[in-house]
């Protein structure tokens, strides 16, 4: 047997991520994918790049600190390969390449911006076997900061994605228009059999940490009745309340309520009743992808 620690840092638009894995290996099995470490740091580069366009100096520096710390956590656990990629936040950002050339000369990390349909694909490739069923068709739904991805699988496989702009931190600011909403509804129904049973497979913090919060076991799902009545009820709370009752970190507090919109109208368009929350994402994706590579 081989032990092997591979990493992914997730640059979003509401945070960073940092996540390490073992990848043991043997002759006689297949190889498994274990989650070692997870470090998430909340730098809101979104704000920065969809109100004003780039990236700012203070931003920067945090940025440039949180790699060179991600950087020393990788040689502390031996990390034998890495893959950042920063997604919607600096791909629009007008300093974005620049920002990124800066952060490798002072932090030694290499980052890659990518587009929306190689984060689609990226996502997709998590492996998805034990929960998806061939005789129904999944819509999965990653929820960022400044985009969404959706992926249709049907049989098992994923047969079409799309990544639109609209997230978290855009809806917050006030900055998806209500064309956008309709071109998702238009995407889902044109392209799935709504007829047909179909259930959704969440992804991202917010689903996460919505998950937890119903008491739900690892692997039950949630209810399309449930994330309704939750909405209302977190959307009845005044931000400060969901701090202090409901022990949400400030920067979930607030991001939480249009999340929970987007996966709602996901499952009201799509005719689902169920919402899976299997707890993985991008950075899954990308430790398959630079493993498999």
């Amino acid at each position: 047997m081989i032990i092997r620690k591979f990493a992914a840092i997730d640059i979003g638009s509401n945070a960073i991520r940092l996540l390490i894995n073992n990848v043991i290996e043997h002759e006689e099995k297949p190889t498994v994918f274990k989650k070692s470490e997870l470090v998430r740091v909340p730098v809101r580069l979104g704000e920065d790049s969809f109100l004003r366009g780039e990236i700012s100096e203070r931003n920067l520096k945090r940025l440039i600190k949180t790699m060179q710390s991600f950087d020393l956590l990788m040689q502390v656990y031996g990390v034998e390969k890495y893959m950042a990629c920063a997604t919607s936040a600096l791909r629009e950002a007008k300093n974005g390449q620049e920002i990124i050339e800066k952060v490798q000369q002072e932090s030694g990390v290499q980052i890659q911006i990518i587009d929306g349909k190689q984060e689609a694909s990226i996502i997709a490739s998590t492996d998805l076997k034990d929960l998806i069923k061939s005789d129904r068709f999944y819509l999965y739904v990653d929820v960022g900061g400044g985009s969404t991805e959706f992926t249709i699988f049907d049989k098992g496989n994923p047969v079409m994605s799309r990544s639109f702009e609209i997230g978290t931190v855009r809806i917050l600011n006030d900055l998806v228009k209500d064309t956008v909403w309709d071109e998702i509804k238009l995407w889902i129904t044109s392209n799935m059999n709504v007829e047909n049973k179909v259930e959704i497979i969440g992804s991202g913090g917010n689903i996460n940490k919505l998950h937890k919060m119903s008491g739900r076991k690892i692997g039950q799902p949630l209810s399309y009745i449930w994330l309704n009545a939750q909405y209302h009820f977190l959307n009845s709370m005044d931000y400060e309340d969901r701090i202090s009752e409901l022990g949400l970190n400030q920067d979930r507090a607030d991001v939480i309520i249009p999340a929970t919109k987007i996966f709602l109208n996901a499952a009201k368009w799509s005719k689902a009743k169920k919402i899976h929350v299997p707890k993985i994402g991008l950075a899954d994706g990308m430790i398959k992808t630079l493993y498999y590579r």
